[in-house]
């Protein structure tokens, strides 16, 4: 059997749920969670509830 003379790479998509998209996506919201934790301990109250 032959093999081909050049190995086609495979490129990364731009768009749709992807491995690399959904951990960036999870550390962002994990990082915005403990922002509104900080903020909250802050102020003293509650920023979601006026």
């Amino acid at each position: 059997m032959l093999k081909p003379p050049i190995t086609p790479k495979r490129r990364l998509p731009r768009y749709g749920f992807h491995g690399h998209i959904e951990r960036l996506n999870g550390r962002l919201a994990m990082l915005g969670f403990i922002a509104l934790v900080i903020v909250e301990i802050k102020i003293g109250h509650g920023l979601l509830n006026w």
